[in-house]
């Protein structure tokens, strides 16, 4: 049985992709196991497939998959609609499987207006995945009902399954590495935090699953010894816990791996000792979710960090000699131009070295999507005619002329806006541009 694992791409072109271009990790894991149970599998990487479309055709004409299983996002599903499309077209008995944060949470949407999609895996994807390729391998019609953490069709009608438990033991997993080369790398599952933009709390849950430090460790080994020396460390939060961190920094140190890697914090989960063994262990850049300068936004984004704290952790940040990153949300609930020069007078005080900015953009899984679709009463049909909503577009006390922004229907979200900045110090550049990117979780799950 051939089985293919694709990252389709994107419809609408990034106009900074660092944050999708990666493959997701969960992939790599789900064909892991599969290799582990050996099966032939494949991962490809088609998030810019679309630039040679004929490749498409002419790659599944030759590999002749039985399965396909696609990672999605959001802003991909089309691609991987267009992909399963080509797929059916060539073999109308190929299973194409749908996973991810964006196949979970609207997996009815796609089992109802796209037939090229036979079963969506719902949430984490290793052990759902494997039992539906035994399945599909006894090329039986029944018995679907049977694999927890699916949706599907049976007899015109849409089905979904009883969701599996989280997996707990995640150093249980066979470690991706023995069979794929990769950057991204993470040591746990979970976010702790609820912020409203964000889909991992759903997606994952709020509680955090960890893997030892001895096995991610082995991983970050793995893949140095053949050759990888750069990572980015994509846990939600990876300092949330600083003596399994320090543990972490101490075995790369130990293990005389000489690497460099990025990470992900929170400005209220990081101190001096746990930075020092960072810098010392290879870490060169930290994100931190700023999102804002104000309070007031900060808190109707469900992050309601000080600004004591923001300040801390950017200076202490820097004393170590690490990169500090700020991500910034412009045109959240209640964003006004004092707001914004609030969010101007922070970045002058903390002076990141390095900043990214996002329009609000809400999706399926997100407190701020459900709270949309109550007031505006709207249906999953609407994801049929644009691929992201702007929050601004929706709110009726905001006008988005006076933010410079278009106001036109969001099915362009990934144009650069760009927003005057009218009180910078002479360190800034006049004006900060705006990527209309995606803020959500990774991966199959």
């Amino acid at each position: 049985m051939k089985i293919l694992l694709i990252y389709p791409y994107f419809i609408e072109e990034r106009m900074h992709d660092e944050d999708i271009k990666a493959v997701p990790m969960g992939l790599y894991s789900v064909g892991a196991v599969l290799k582990e149970n050996h099966y032939d599998v494949e991962i490809l990487d088609w998030h810019e497939i679309n630039r040679t479309p004929e490749k498409v055709k002419e790659v599944l004409a030759k590999k002749k998959p039985d399965v396909i299983g696609f990672s999605v996002l959001h802003g991909n599903r089309w691609g991987a609609i267009d992909i399963s499309r080509t797929a059916k077209q060539l073999n109308p008995k190929t299973q194409v499987v749908f996973g991810g944060i964006g196949a979970t949470f609207l997996w009815e949407h796609l089992l109802t207006h796209f037939p090229e999609v036979d079963v969506v895996v719902l949430g984490e994807g290793e052990w759902t995945f494997l039992n539906l390729v035994r399945h599909f391998e006894k090329k039986q019609d029944q018995g679907l009902a049977q694999i927890r953490g699916i949706a599907y069709r049976e007899n015109g009608k849409i089905l979904k399954t009883a969701q599996p438990d989280p997996i707990r033991d995640l150093d249980g997993l066979p470690i991706p590495s023995k069979h794929f080369l990769y950057e991204h790398v993470s040591s746990s599952r979970g976010c702790a935090w609820n912020c409203s933009f964000c889909g991992s709390p759903q997606f994952w849950g709020r509680n955090i699953r960890w893997r030892s430090p001895e096995n991610f460790v082995e991983e970050l080994e793995m893949l140095f010894r053949k050759g990888v020396s750069f990572f980015y460390f994509s846990d939600d939060t990876f300092t949330l816990d600083p003596k399994r961190v320090i543990e972490i920094c101490k075995r790369i140190t130990e293990k005389n791996l000489k690497i460099s890697w990025y990470a992900i914090s929170r400005v209220d989960q990081v101190d001096e000792e746990m930075l020092y063994w960072m810098r010392r262990a290879g870490c060169i850049q930290i994100s931190y979710g700023v999102e804002s300068g104000s309070v007031k936004i900060r808190k109707a984004l469900g992050k309601p960090v000080k600004t004591e704290q923001i300040s801390r952790a950017f200076a202490l940040t820097i004393r170590y000699g690490i990169l500090s990153r700020a991500y910034f949300i412009y045109g959240a609930p209640g964003e006004t131009w004092e707001t914004i020069q609030e969010t101007i007078d922070l970045m002058d005080e903390i002076k990141p070295l390095s900043a990214i900015f996002y329009i609000l953009d809400v999706f399926p899984g997100t407190r701020l999507y459900s709270d949309l679709k109550k007031r505006h009463g709207i249906t999953e049909d609407v994801w049929l005619k644009m691929e992201g909503i702007m929050y601004f577009e929706t709110d009726s006390t905001m006008n988005g002329d006076s933010f410079s922004l278009s106001g036109k229907s969001c099915v362009r979200p990934s144009t650069k806006r760009c927003i005057p900045m009218r009180s910078l110090s002479n360190s800034w550049s006049e004006r900060i541009c705006i990527h209309g990117m995606r803020i959500s979780a990774r991966g199959w799950a």
